[in-house]
């Protein structure tokens, strides 16, 4: 049984590693031929005035001369030595640069799923609880049309009622200037783009515990349980929620992706200083390093998180273990 463990676990760290390369090799081999002069980011305006020899001795310096296999042999020898490089735009190393953005992603990002956890579990119960109600066909309704609103649109119409007709909260930004100890004005900062972020999400996963909660109500322990005596409520909030909980843990290690993704958008948007706003500038002023950085920090996160809600299915969901099972008695009958 610990062998199983074993090598269930060595497999899946196996596929990380290959999913983890796999995007590092696409990423690499995209961002370079794409259009655009990364000799822009380091050098600015210069570039233009730069004579071919001067043009050719700037690409020699930042080894961009070479061929696309040699600069990412190169890349990989210099991160498996923990060197990622120096950001083409910001004339440092792209850790110090990525530090300095991803404290304000995860407060914002982190504060988001936070309030999506919570708030589609409350979501999912009411609407169940008032099943066929008026109250569950309007959130149901209400929570599908938003749903449905694309994130930099209701980002711009927030923008545009919110700071530029009432001028009640700030559009851009993660602080004010000189305040960025001020924790009010980072609240106000992050009101918008957390609206954004919470607003395109928090209906779906609402629904869907909507939904495991009414499959979970018409089992027949909830039948049993009613002709007991035992109230709703405790039914529900017990027995019911108890059951939906690993499913959902699952769902929400999915949703991780989802929500850092709204993240990014929401950022660029209102151009909060985080890791969105980076990717963002990294693609648009070529800087390699920086984009290099960024994407595998990402879909480190993506896959892992996949790879969490496999893992939390297989445990839950006796089907899939059983299916697991029988392939690895298939391999060792082969063998």
């Amino acid at each position: 049984m610990r062998g199983e463990r074993m090598l269930y676990y060595g497999k899946k760290l196996v596929i990380f590693i290959i999913s983890v390369g796999l995007l590092s090799l696409v990423t690499f081999y995209v961002s370079r031929l794409a259009p655009g002069d990364p000799l822009f980011s380091y050098y600015g305006e210069r570039v233009e005035k730069m004579s071919p020899e001067e043009r050719e001795w700037a690409e020699e310096k930042l080894g961009l001369n070479d061929k696309i296999s040699v600069q990412y042999s190169r890349w990989i020898h210099q991160v498996f030595h923990g060197n990622f490089g120096r950001s083409y735009k910001y004339k440092m190393d792209v850790l110090d640069v990525l530090k300095s953005r991803l404290g304000n992603t995860l407060l914002l990002g982190g504060t988001g799923f936070l309030i999506i956890f919570a708030g589609a579990l409350l979501l999912g119960v009411i609407c169940a609880w008032k099943e066929g109600g008026w109250l569950d066909k309007i959130i149901c309704k209400a929570g599908t049309i938003i749903s449905c609103v694309p994130e930099f649109w209701l980002a711009l119409v927030l923008i545009l009622v919110f700071s530029v007709s009432l001028r009640w909260l700030p559009s851009s930004g993660a602080y004010a200037v000189g305040q960025e100890k001020n924790i009010s004005d980072r609240i106000l900062h992050m009101i918008l783009p957390l609206t954004v972020i919470v607003t395109e999400h928090l209906w779906y996963y609402g629904y869907i515990v909507r939904n495991k909660m009414l499959d979970e109500i018409r089992a027949d322990y909830v039948l049993l349980a009613k002709a007991k005596g035992i109230k709703k409520s405790r039914i529900m909030l017990v027995h019911c929620m108890r059951n939906i909980m690993p499913s959902y843990l699952s769902i929400m290690a999915i949703s991780v992706t989802h929500i850092m993704g709204g993240t990014y958008v929401a950022e660029t948007v209102f151009s909060y200083p985080g890791i969105g706003t980076l990717a963002y500038e990294s693609a648009r002023y070529k800087d390699y390093n920086l984009l290099m950085i960024i994407s595998l920090m990402s879909g480190i996160i993506i896959i892992a998180c996949n790879m969490a809600a496999q893992i939390l299915n297989e445990r839950i969901n006796p089907r899939m273990r059983i299916s697991r099972q029988s392939e690895m008695q298939e391999v060792d009958n082969y063998e």
